[in-house]
């Protein structure tokens, strides 16, 4: 979907769509099973007791994702993947059931290690079932969930064949001697750009907090029809600056909340 931008001169604009038929999505979840999905979050524990990890909060996203987005549509679909050295079927069905997001997690792989990331296979397999989506007017969009920082993924793509939308959340180490978020960020921003059919988000974060991918999931309800572009989505907004201003001071029994949006360059 195209859109415009509208301004008064001042610097200041909005970004309005061209009204347009919207289609049904498609949705393929990917999930990176490399070691770093085993990573220990902050304070988060399981219900059996023991720390959460970040194979078991992107599971919680992932759901937390599928009952928002079939509120928003019923008629929405979902298929699931893992990620090891290649791509591969965790449940192949596209299904508008939550329980198939248990199947699928009920049969993940065991992490191990592993030197490579080859995404050629993901993107034969949404190519190939992009095509199957067309032909019932529904959009294919693939979310690949990565946690690898040292290792970045590789491809062997066509640069004109774009048929699907593919957007990335990356949970990353800190930067260190063998770690280079950086340039595996890069690589799978320049992956996005040069798959996706309509506007793709890659969105990261160091942090070791699971609410930070549940906010990642929430902004990734977005159709891609509907989107404007990752350098002009100034969401989510710090609250701080939603405070009015006779309520904006400090005292003993306020707290001042502020927040700031992720940016695309990695921070240390």
């Amino acid at each position: 979907m195209e859109g415009t931008v509208e301004g008064d001169g001042s610097g200041a604009g909005r970004y309005t769509l061209r009204p347009t038929r919207i289609s049904n999505e498609d949705i393929l979840f990917c999930i990176d099973v490399g070691p770093e999905s085993m990573v220990e979050l902050k304070v988060a524990m399981s219900p059996n007791g023991r720390p959460s990890t970040r194979l078991d909060s992107i599971k919680q996203a992932i759901l937390l994702f599928i009952n928002a987005k079939l509120t928003i549509n019923p008629e929405n679909r979902f298929a699931f993947a893992s990620l090891g050295k290649s791509a591969s079927w965790l449940r192949k069905e596209f299904s508008s059931e939550v329980e198939s997001a248990f199947a699928a997690f009920r049969v993940l792989p065991a992490t191990s290690s592993s030197s490579n990331a080859d995404l050629t296979s993901l993107f034969r397999v949404a190519a190939h079932e992009a095509k199957k989506s067309r032909a019932q007017n529904r959009l294919l969009r693939v979310i690949l969930i990565y946690c690898r920082s040292s290792i970045r993924p590789h491809h062997q793509w066509p640069v004109n064949q774009k048929l699907f939308t593919l957007d990335v959340v990356y949970l990353h180490e800190k930067p260190g001697p063998d770690n280079y978020p950086q340039e595996v960020y890069n690589s799978l921003v320049d992956a996005v750009e040069h798959v996706s059919e309509y506007e793709g988000y890659t969105l990261e974060t160091g942090q070791l907090l699971a609410r930070i991918l549940f906010r990642y999931m929430c902004m990734l309800l977005s159709h891609p029809q509907q989107r404007c572009p990752r350098d002009q989505l100034d969401i989510p907004k710090p609250l701080g600056k939603k405070l009015p201003a006779a309520d904006s001071m400090t005292t003993d029994d306020s707290i001042t909340v502020s927040g700031k949006s992720e940016v695309q360059n990695i921070r240390t």
